[in-house]
């Protein structure tokens, strides 16, 4: 079954200080997800089952995956396999675009 969102400022859900997220559609396999980071905003060391798969529609910010350390700008991507620890430091205001799989249950709308 097809599923639309429209763009709207309304149901971001706070995730960390200066870190917004917001589910924009989902099917039976993958969740898309916006995130919207604020300059000097961190995302703590984490990890979960999904696999991530973002691209940073504006901004810069160092990602960590694993052990590996990247400056990301915009236009780029990458991929985060599940069950890999991974944390973010917002250089500049930011705008991410990421899809899951599965889809995060955690991460539907009420």
């Amino acid at each position: 079954m097809a599923a639309f969102a429209k763009s709207s400022d309304k149901g971001y859900i706070p995730v960390s200080p200066g870190i917004f997220r917001k589910t924009l559609v989902s099917g039976a396999r993958t969740l898309l997800t916006e995130f919207r980071l604020k300059k000097g905003a961190e995302l703590p060391v984490h990890f979960h089952s999904h696999e991530q798969t973002g691209y940073l529609v504006s901004g810069r910010m160092i990602l960590t995956i694993g052990d590996e350390v990247n400056e990301m700008r915009e236009g780029d991507s990458w991929v985060i396999p599940g069950n890999v620890t991974h944390r973010a430091e917002v250089l500049a205001d930011s705008v991410a675009v990421e899809i899951f799989s599965p889809v995060r249950e955690d991460y539907l709308q009420e």
